[in-house]
């Protein structure tokens, strides 16, 4: 699916911090490796339109992102003011969630090593850690249906993320969201985290007499409980810092 291009509505003061946000949320996604050469995408609403959202052309890897090669496009996928072309996935996935989701800001997709190990298993993710126990019964599970590009899909992937912030697509890789581009950048930290840690602990238990052990039901609820009230604001301010000092040119 090309994008088609149409006319652009009008500019909002914020504008320029978001992109600047999400330009820096790239930056930091090729610094931790959880690129997969183009492709993926990290998305942000645009301020003031909500049906719009700020993409990465398809063509330019992760580290080249900055605020002013962002493009802005409809949930539909159609690239305003004849822009590049963006990828034929992310009106499915990202679209479709802005659609139905108001209070999400910016969406994360990524198919890391960790993340595609963890959506393959019948388990899906389990509470092993304090990390991890964030995620319990906060998480959705959409299966794979094939590349994300059938408008039929937009429908299960909405039902399958619920009211919840993070999924695991089984068979492809996971997925976080957030108010903020921050909130969703540290939550995809987190989960993918989660994910290593999980399969080191698998990993320990083959060949073995070592078993996983599972906390109290109760103990990850409370434990959940817990990250529910963490917004996330402390972390991203850090790395923002550190873009500043190392990759000043992600504001250009």
């Amino acid at each position: 699916m090309v994008a088609r291009a149409v006319h652009a509505v009008g500019s909002k003061p914020d504008d320029r911090r978001m992109r600047e946000d999400l330009a820096a949320c790239h930056r930091l996604i090729a610094r931790f490796g959880w690129t997969e050469l183009i492709y993926n995408h990290a998305t942000a609403r645009v301020p003031g339109r909500p049906d719009h959202m700020f993409v990465k052309p398809d063509l330019l890897l992760y580290e080249q992102v900055n605020a002013s090669n962002l493009v802005e496009s409809d949930l539909d996928g159609n690239v305003m003011d004849g822009g590049p072309a963006i990828n034929r996935t992310v009106p499915i996935i990202h679209g479709a969630i802005y659609k139905a989701r108001p209070d999400i800001h910016c969406i994360l997709h990524t198919h890391t090593p960790a993340g595609m190990a963890i959506s393959a298993l019948d388990c899906g993710l389990l509470p092993l850690n304090q990390t991890a126990m964030q995620f319990h019964d906060r998480i959705g599970c959409h299966d794979f249906e094939g590349v994300a590009d059938n408008p039929e899909e937009c429908a299960r992937l909405v039902r399958d993320l619920g009211p919840h912030r993070a999924m695991v697509m089984r068979n492809h890789g996971l997925l976080t969201a957030g108010a903020t581009v921050g909130q969703a950048f540290v939550r995809m930290y987190y989960l993918e985290k989660s994910c290593q840690a999980q399969l080191l602990a698998i990993n320990a238990t083959s060949g073995g007499n070592a078993r996983l052990h599972l906390p109290p039901a109760a103990v990850c609820e409370a434990t959940a409980r817990c990250w529910d009230e963490d917004d996330f604001s402390r972390e991203w301010p850090a790395y923002i810092a550190q873009l500043e000092r190392d990759e000043p040119d992600y504001r250009h």
